[in-house]
């Protein structure tokens, strides 16, 4: 079994997430007392989120890069950045370490395809809705039509994730809100929507909506799984 890498704190509430999925695949995969080998490097997130809303991704970058040598450094076989949105710097993050990184649109890419669809709708931070590093590596690498909310619900996904989701705050006029969301997504022709942001799916859940989700958290988690047992 391979040693899993993973920064965390982007929130702690997602992260919680990941470490949960990662560790019941294993066990479920092995059986018995079988638990996941894994380090984790997590940053505090305050200290991350207004480098984000300055725009100054390139000390954003930095921290990402020395978590992940930390991590290399502590043993760790690769790389799983716990969010969405800090995938922004991930191929600067590879090119600074020598163990791999699983990208999070990657994984996530492989399972739509598998299901054959085409047209998805994204939700995410503004950072990853409107974007190139993510949206952008959808469309050229996969091949993938990406819809995204207007400009008004794109702030207010935006706004549920920061000061509601990252605060572990669970509120059910949000929830209405992000499925009216994902609804018109589907009116738009989305044939799937990708939840892009790793705290939605403590939000809504496939119970909640028709149309098929793709939940990266759990995607991420469950690929880290199989790239550690291969």
């Amino acid at each position: 079994m391979k040693t899993i890498g993973l920064i965390g704190g982007m929130s702690w509430e997602s992260s919680l997430e990941y470490y949960r999925i990662i560790n019941e695949q294993i066990k479920e995969k092995l059986g018995g007392l079988h638990s996941a080998k894994s380090l984790m490097y997590s940053v505090d997130f305050d200290e991350i989120e207004k480098l984000q809303h300055q725009g100054n991704w390139k000390d954003a970058t930095k921290l990402m890069i020395d978590a992940a040598k930390r991590l290399e450094m502590g043993g760790a076989d690769f790389i799983v950045i716990c969010t969405n949105t800090m995938h922004k710097m991930a191929d600067e993050v590879q090119r600074n370490i020598k163990i791999p990184l699983l990208h999070i649109a990657d994984a996530t890419a492989e399972k739509i395809k598998a299901k054959g669809l085409k047209k998805v709708g994204l939700l995410g931070t503004k950072f990853t809705m409107e974007e190139d590093f993510y949206k952008g590596r959808l469309i050229k690498k996969y091949g993938l039509d990406v819809l995204i909310p207007n400009e008004n619900d794109r702030q207010i996904v935006h706004d549920v994730i920061y000061q509601e989701l990252c605060l572990g705050k669970i509120n059910h006029s949000s929830k209405k809100q992000f499925i009216r969301i994902i609804n018109n997504l589907v009116k738009d022709g989305a044939e799937a929507v990708i939840l892009g942001c790793t705290e939605i799916p403590l939000l809504v859940q496939q119970k909640d909506v028709k149309v098929l989700l793709f939940d990266t958290t759990r995607i991420h988690a469950e690929t880290a799984v199989e790239y550690s047992l291969k």
